[in-house]
């Protein structure tokens, strides 16, 4: 066992959502999550059977409770907590979340790169939730895009098994309305 995942087992022993402070431990919340979807075993999946490589919705209420804590519910999602969520994606050969997770990764995502271009989000419990939909907050047009964090995240959807259709679609919206062509080549080969 590495030693990240001896101190993420650790940390798990007493894991609760309440005791979420940042969206540092935030990030560390999801490794957990991550961690019981690998294994099966862990806090997130006490109480339950649950295989090894399967993510449920179970798994994507854990997410859910952990990204809408009241430490960081007003705050944009942040890179750390995008990648778990990336982590999570490629950890799950097996989906019984009837697309829960691809929806939650999406908005999430989306969020922390709006954000980061300086754009306007909504607090996490809105734009996070299963009932709001993502283009009544995404940006559309958006004309100040951060490059680099298109850049991120196409290289973390080339280097992940599950491709989401969402984000694919909301990036290629976001990059064809803010960037030309020839500035960010990288981003167009993420296609299904």
């Amino acid at each position: 066992m590495s030693t990240q995942l001896a101190a993420s087992a650790e940390t798990a022993a007493t894991f609760e959502p309440a005791e979420i402070s940042c969206r540092e431990t935030a990030a560390r919340a999801l490794a957990i999550v991550r961690d019981g979807v690998i294994t099966g075993e862990g806090p997130t999946t006490r109480g339950r059977v649950h295989f090894s490589r399967e993510l449920d919705n179970d798994d994507v209420a854990w997410c859910e409770r952990i990204l809408t804590a009241a430490a960081v519910v007003h705050q944009p999602v942040s890179r750390a907590e995008a990648e778990a969520l990336f982590e999570i994606d490629e950890a799950a050969t097996e989906r019984k979340d009837s697309g829960r997770f691809d929806d939650l990764i999406a908005k999430a995502v989306v969020h922390h790169a709006a954000s980061v271009s300086g754009l306007p989000v909504p607090p996490r419990s809105i734009a996070l939730a299963p009932e709001t939909s993502i283009e009544s907050w995404a940006p559309a047009n958006a004309t100040k895009v951060d490059i680099e964090v298109l850049n991120w995240i196409a290289n973390q959807m080339r280097s992940n098994r599950h491709r989401n259709r969402t984000l694919a679609a909301l990036i290629a919206t976001l990059v064809g309305a803010a960037i030309p062509l020839t500035q960010l080549p990288n981003v167009f080969d993420i296609g299904m």
